[in-house]
């Protein structure tokens, strides 16, 4: 195959050795050829061996590795991953249940299809890439989706605007084109568009978080920050919690929020917010059963990982400090630059700030349909803690 060709500085094969699906730009010695941002490349040792197949890309992360198997990369080879991917989430029922119809099919590394991430919507596919390769791709990949999944499959959405470099249309991309889309996750009725949504429409990875939450939320009093449409809040209404306050500095979030409130509850007992989490939190003390600190990613990358880790230290003092004795604080981070043993420090120095006890119930993790590659540890990016605070 007369492709370009990335030769590694000699040593620098050592993680390919072990399968990981990121090559740096620090390891390339020499570029045979003139690849372009997203062509497909091969990379070989500095004996002349081949050792992997994978996207270009001109930044840090020069190569995403495709295949460590062939060099091969053809029509049947996108349908072999799209397939693998749609049988895992099978394995585990979630294509098949009444209750939820919305799971992720593709999670980019933890698939083999790094730059990708794939969610199903009730019959529509969203479609996000996270390099130039993969949205070049996506023809092949529709294609793919719709071999797979036949008639449960009734749109294709793009969108990947904000995370391909260079910029891309949000738009369908294949078959019918409704403005927003109702889904149902663990029984609870949801409203989702496509174009205004954050990621792809919706938090899927919280999904068992979200169940759990509910089954400890009868008679309490629920606080929900950073609540953006209310998964969390929905779930707490479903598990009988007594009153429910949903908190998000969008206002269209929250008005999303009440909508959907009022999509599955007559008379809900609960109450939107549009305001900053860091200063609502101030005024709430003793008045929640249970917090929910959900937010966004304060660390994107390793530079800002010490200013991070300090807003969500703030947060989770606060919570900490304010919630009820004998209360319930489920608290994330999906910042993939931070540890798991970062965030559990920084919990502890949090607790510490706040002057209570408090214990690890619980760790939570993202749900089943984001499998981690063993080889790629960094696809862990969800950290979560159930602490019980006395």
């Amino acid at each position: 195959m007369n492709r370009p060709q990335l030769i590694l500085a000699r040593g620098k094969e050592k993680s390919l050795e072990r399968h990981h699906p990121w090559i740096f730009s620090g390891a390339i010695h020499k570029v045979i050829g003139h690849p372009e941002e997203g062509s497909i490349v091969d990379v070989i040792d500095g004996e002349g061996n081949w050792l992997c197949t994978g996207h270009y890309q001109n930044e840090s992360i020069m190569v995403k590795v495709l295949s460590f198997d062939s060099p091969k990369i053809d029509r049947a080879f996108w349908q072999e991953r799209v397939h693998q991917a749609v049988s895992y989430r099978k394995r585990f029922g979630l294509l098949e249940s009444l209750e939820t119809n919305v799971c992720r099919l593709v999670h980019a590394e933890g698939d083999y299809l790094p730059g990708l991430v794939a969610d199903y919507y009730n019959g529509v596919l969203v479609l996000q890439a996270h390099s130039v390769g993969m949205h070049n791709t996506f023809d092949l990949l529709v294609e793919a989706f719709r071999e797979e999944l036949g008639e449960n499959l009734i749109s294709v959405f793009d969108k990947s605007s904000s995370t391909v470099p260079g910029g891309s249309e949000d738009r369908y991309i294949w078959g019918e084109e409704p403005a927003e889309w109702e889904i149902c996750e663990n029984g609870v009725k949801m409203m989702i568009n496509f174009y205004e949504g954050q990621k792809t429409g919706f938090f899927v990875d919280q999904r068992e978080n979200r169940d759990l939450v509910g089954k400890l939320a009868k008679g309490k009093r629920v606080l929900n920050t950073f609540g953006y449409t209310g998964g969390f809040s929905l779930a707490a209404l479903k598990g009988g919690a007594e009153y429910v306050e949903t908190v998000d500095i969008s206002k269209k979030a929250v008005a999303l929020c009440l909508r959907n409130v009022e999509l599955n509850f007559e008379a809900a007992n609960h109450k939107g917010v549009a305001a900053d989490v860091l200063q609502y939190l101030d005024t709430v003390a003793d008045d929640f059963d249970m917090i929910i600190l959900d937010p966004p990613a304060f660390a994107k990358n390793h530079r800002s990982l010490k200013q991070g880790l300090k807003g969500y230290r703030n947060i989770n003092q606060k919570a900490i400090a304010a919630i009820r004795p004998g209360g319930l604080l489920f608290t994330f981070s999906c910042s993939q630059a931070v540890s798991p043993e970062d965030f559990q420090t920084m919990v502890f120095s949090a607790a510490n700030m706040a002057g209570r006890k408090v214990r690890i119930v619980k760790r939570l993790p993202h749900a089943v349909d984001h499998p981690i590659s063993i080889y790629h540890p960094e696809g862990e990016y969800l950290k979560g803690l159930l602490l019980y605070i006395e």
